[in-house]
């Protein structure tokens, strides 16, 4: 993908202002992104904890959501092309409490492009499930806190 991270992170900030101020207001920022993943890091703030000083399981949703959208819409965006991005439905499994910055990560890059392929060949509107994960490297390394499963649907617009 073209993009710098810089400038991937502005674009999610004004994204997030301007479209989506609940994104805005967890203040996601992209580690990783190139062909086949991308990472998400939201920190644990005041903001965006609960009553157990782990993270809010709406703020987790925020992250899983902009690491699995994300990536279509700069891989699209990357080809030239306009897309229609909504996730259909959602599926999560909480593992453990998130007590400290939650880093999601989505590794379905080439499952994007091929959905992304597929809509923009047959103008068709495609889903399929992206899985996203989310850890707390800080206190826990690789081990899961929680294991997403949205249904992204894409649909090129001509």
């Amino acid at each position: 993908m073209k993009q710098t991270l810089a400038h991937a992170n502005r674009m999610l900030k004004l994204f997030g202002f301007f479209k989506v101020p609940l994104i805005w207001y967890c203040r996601p920022k992209i580690l990783v992104l190139n062909e086949e993943r991308v990472q998400i890091r939201i920190p644990l703030k005041r903001r965006n904890k609960n009553h157990l000083n782990s993270m809010y399981f709406g703020v987790l949703a925020v992250g899983a959501d902009v690491a699995g959208g994300f990536m279509a819409m700069s891989k699209s965006e990357s080809r030239g092309k306009t897309i229609s991005l909504a996730f259909k439905s959602v599926t999560a499994e909480f593992l453990k409490r998130p007590e400290a910055d939650v880093i999601f990560t989505c590794d379905d890059g080439k499952l994007i492009d091929q959905m992304l392929d597929q809509t923009i060949s047959t103008g068709e509107r495609v889903n399929q499930p992206v899985r996203i994960t989310a850890t707390c490297p800080s206190l826990h390394g690789d081990e899961p806190m929680a294991i997403f499963d949205l249904t992204l649907s894409v649909k090129a617009i001509n």
